[in-house]
């Protein structure tokens, strides 16, 4: 089975694995094609963070393929370019990709087929173009003026985002991807690639050289954190991604009153709040400064946190806003399942395009802050925050589900919903990602879904909640597979374009 946000990368993965091909085999061949049919939301410019459980493995390894900042990433030399707090694009922004090396190490480590085979419907739709889809249409329309003039050219075809239906093609991102199937990820930091993304952000006075590609140490493979919800184990990956603000929302949350779907929301609420407070001070890369996680996570602190939500609503600072992501799950025949994230941060990352490649830059060193003394402040070689969380459920009996949400700081309240949709409402894959969520923004203000029940929203503003409609855009968008006694069983957003992809062929479940 696959399930991810768009039809044609289910119809790559399902195709791949009717071919033989594993769970990363497949999820690989989804996430290409999403750099091709969604250049909003990923790209080979972005980051990739991934796990994946072998079948009869007692969990999950993950695979944290999330490129640093380059040498020239400085406090003091973002200072002298006259920034105040970190930019939100253009080339201060752009950090070393680690996407195509990502891909490498999940093919060469669990991979069946060749890259030939996996990248081949991606080329093809690269060369020969697809029509794009409402959901991408509609980001493609927003995130358009992010869009450098040299990215314009490619993207923005007769000067315009392309309409729902318009066909689009990128041969230069077919030749990019040709590249990889011919020499793997090397040309990306070493090689010609490299050299062309390093001159590229030159050109436009950003700090990232080709000796920051070559010299970047590759991915991770780590060990994912696990806590337990009720009856079921929750990985995420360790810092510097979100993946904790999950866990102790989700630990928070169990042990508070959950009297009534209104009280419930209150208090889901209000652990989130002080789960993004503690992301805020403490997240960062581990390899720079010890990051807490055993402490956060600890049973005596989670509960003089508990003692410190009341029964209204409390202030708090911002999470954080939306961004563009993809997100890819996948589970072969043999019962191995992969959980597969990819981003260029926000809409068209940093809006910079690489000439000749048809691929887009992040923005991943917006992740960064310039606060003193913090421990997520840009260094050469850091790796900022990462908002990309891929997570996956286990029980007592073994793999359960794979679960990702994209949409920034949406990821972990969407996550613990879902959640607590299977867990707690007993719901079905399908209803679990369909059903309307509510969103922290700041303060004591929520954004609620439309089709909220109104009971809820009446108990949420009785305890201080100040509502406002939440548009689609942010709401974020999930996909889930979870294993049943009756077998797999997937759910694809309906706020995406997706579908879910049963290896017999056929397809149920419909985002959109």
């Amino acid at each position: 089975m696959v399930v991810t946000s768009h039809p044609l990368a289910v119809q790559a993965g399902v195709a791949v694995l009717h071919d033989g091909g594993s769970a990363a085999d497949a999820a690989v061949a989804a996430a290409a094609v999403l750099t091709v049919v969604d250049p909003c939301s990923t790209g080979v410019g972005g980051d990739l963070l991934a796990m994946y459980w072998e079948a009869g493995a007692g969990g999950p390894v993950g695979l944290a393929a999330a490129g640093c900042a380059p040498a020239g990433m400085t406090v003091s030399a973002l200072r002298e370019q006259g920034f105040d707090e970190m930019p939100a694009d253009g080339p201060w922004t752009v950090t070393v990709p680690g996407a195509p090396w990502g891909w490498s190490e999940l093919l060469a480590r669990f991979g069946r087929l060749g890259r030939e085979r996996v990248l081949r419907p991606a080329i093809e739709a690269a060369y020969e173009g697809f029509a794009v889809s409402p959901a991408v249409a509609e980001e493609w329309e927003l995130g358009a003026n992010r869009l450098h003039p040299t990215a314009a050219t490619v993207f923005l075809p007769g000067g315009r985002a392309p309409q729902t239906g318009q066909r689009f093609a990128n041969p230069e991102l077919g030749m990019t991807l040709e590249r990889f199937v011919a020499h793997g990820h090397s040309p990306f930091y070493d090689g010609p690639i490299g050299v062309a993304i390093a001159d590229a952000v030159a050109e436009l006075g950003g700090p990232l050289r080709a000796a920051d590609l070559a010299g970047w140490r590759g991915p991770d493979w780590v060990v994912p954190l696990r806590a337990r919800y009720r009856n079921v184990d929750v990985f995420e990956l360790p810092p510097p991604g979100q993946g904790l603000v999950v866990q102790e929302a989700m630990l928070l949350y169990e042990q508070l009153p959950q009297g009534s779907p209104a009280e419930a929301d209150h208090y889901l609420i209000e652990s989130l709040k002080l789960a993004f407070a503690d992301a805020a001070d403490h997240i960062a890369d581990p390899r720079f400064v010890p990051v807490p996680a055993a402490e956060l996570l600890d049973t005596d602190r989670l509960a003089a946190l508990r003692d410190r939500i009341g029964p209204t609503a409390a202030e708090a600072p911002t999470p954080g806003t939306p961004s563009d992501t993809v997100y890819v799950c996948a589970v072969d025949e043999s019962g191995s399942a992969c959980s597969l994230i990819q981003s260029l941060y926000d809409s068209f990352g940093s809006g910079i395009a690489v000439p000749g490649t048809g691929l887009l830059l992040q923005n991943r060193g917006n992740g960064f802050t310039l606060r003193e003394h913090h421990p997520n402040r840009p260094e050469p070689g850091k790796r900022p925050y990462h908002t990309i969380i891929p997570a996956m459920l286990g029980t007592d009996d073994g793999f359960l589900g794979c679960l990702g949400v994209v949409g920034g700081f949406m990821q972990p309240q969407g996550q613990l919903q879902i959640l607590r949709n299977v867990v707690d409402r007993g719901m079905s894959a399908q209803d679990a990602v369909d059903a309307p969520r509510l969103r922290f923004l700041a303060g004591r203000h929520v954004g609620v879904e439309d089709g909220y029940d109104e009971t809820v929203r009446a108990g949420l503003a009785e305890r201080g909640h100040e509502l406002e409609p939440l548009p689609r855009s942010e709401c974020g968008g999930a996909q889930l597979i979870l294993r049943t006694p009756a077998g797999l069983q997937g759910g694809s957003d309906r706020r995406k374009d997706g579908l879910v992809g049963p290896q017999n062929g056929g397809s149920s479940g419909c985002g959109g």
